[in-house]
């Protein structure tokens, strides 16, 4: 497991396959979307990346959420719940 106990990390390469095997193989993310949307997040202030060695003394881009990426998550994850939930009430009617 290339996150550590408690952070949020995330790898740079490889990333996709931790996000399939995370999300039970439902999400697929191709590495011409990712990476790209992983600098936007690190130019806007919500990610912070820094390169690191991994376990096997390979260097790698590992990226953690910033203070203000934390607090965008969390509205993020509101409206989300907001938007499933009236989903699901619409979808109970059908």
């Amino acid at each position: 497991d290339e996150r550590e106990a408690g952070e949020d990390r995330l790898l740079h390469g490889g990333a996709e396959q931790r996000i399939q095997q995370d999300s039970d193989e439902l999400l697929r993310v191709e590495e011409g979307s990712l990476y790209p949307a992983l600098h936007r997040l690190e130019q806007s202030g919500l990610l912070a990346g820094e390169w690191s060695e991994t376990d096997n003394g390979r260097r790698a881009r590992f990226y953690s959420l910033t203070e203000r990426g934390r607090r965008q998550l969390s509205l993020e994850r509101a409206s989300w719940q907001r938007i499933s939930r009236g989903v699901e009430l619409v979808l109970r009617l059908v």
